[in-house]
């Protein structure tokens, strides 16, 4: 099979955020290359139908044709609720096709409908979804799984969130069978990418059995930054791409921020 390119965004907070940072980031993603994009979670800022359709506007020429994979956030949930416009029917969700099997994951809960309950549900029976989801994934696809909320401890970002995880409430902590769900995926699934925390981390928990990488995206409009995944199989190339260099030249390649080992 072909190798393939995922862009992953994340967090991107429509209508807190200018159009113009938005399009941006679009305009850097079809330079970029990329033949899927991944979007996982926090389109919108408070949930409204209105800033739902300011994403879709900006986002036109990567909407088309299944190019874009999108689960939602928690933000997603408050006002009009859009969960069922970004990914309605079930919990657990395949989309396959030119060698990847992407396995889409809500994180999302009928909690998040506060603003200040903003952790991920992960019940036993969306991790079993998602294993079932993965298991007939084709020979020498790559597995890819999204989901919004972290699996895994990430540090606390700001005064709330290191207040609340002192009281003991969830609101800031990784999903409770996070890790529970990366140990029953790690044989099944190349990576795995989410959102919620707005500072970008690569996490590798098993990295002595096996080479699972956990990816957060991060807030792709604060960046105004995203990864790239060139990926083969079960090989994954990864770097990042500063949406704000240079966009004289159609086919002058973006600069590169860093690149993972």
């Amino acid at each position: 099979m072909p190798s393939r390119r995922i862009a992953h965004l994340s967090d991107l907070h429509a209508g807190a955020t200018t159009d113009e940072s938005l399009q941006r980031l679009v305009r850097a993603v079809l330079r970029s290359g990329a033949d899927h994009v991944a979007i996982t979670g926090d389109v919108t800022h408070r949930g409204r139908a209105a800033e739902l359709e300011r994403f879709r506007r900006a986002f036109a020429p990567l909407l088309g044709n299944g190019r874009a994979v999108i689960v939602p956030g928690n933000h997603d949930r408050l006002g009009d609720d859009l969960e069922a416009e970004l990914m309605p029917g079930e919990r657990v969700q395949v989309s396959a096709g030119q060698g990847l099997w992407m396995v889409r994951c809500n994180s999302t809960g009928p909690h998040n409908r506060r603003w200040w309950d903003s952790h991920g549900l992960l019940r036993p029976a969306d991790v079993d979804a998602v294993v079932e989801a993965l298991d007939p994934a084709p020979a020498g696809a790559t597995r890819v799984l999204l989901l919004h909320h972290h699996p895994l401890p990430l540090p606390e970002e700001d005064l709330f969130e290191r207040l609340v995880s002192r009281l003991g409430w969830p609101n800031a902590a990784e999903l409770p069978l996070g890790l529970e769900l990366l140990r029953r995926v790690r044989h099944r699934c190349d990576l795995v990418l989410h959102g919620h925390r707005h500072a970008p981390a690569e996490l590798r928990p098993f990295a002595c059995e096996a080479p699972l990488r956990v990816f957060n995206g991060g807030s792709s409009t604060e960046l105004q930054a995203f990864r790239v995944f060139d990926v083969d199989g079960g090989r994954v190339d990864t770097c990042w791409i500063d949406a704000r260099a240079d966009e004289g030249a159609a086919n002058e390649p973006l600069r590169i921020l860093s690149r993972a080992a």
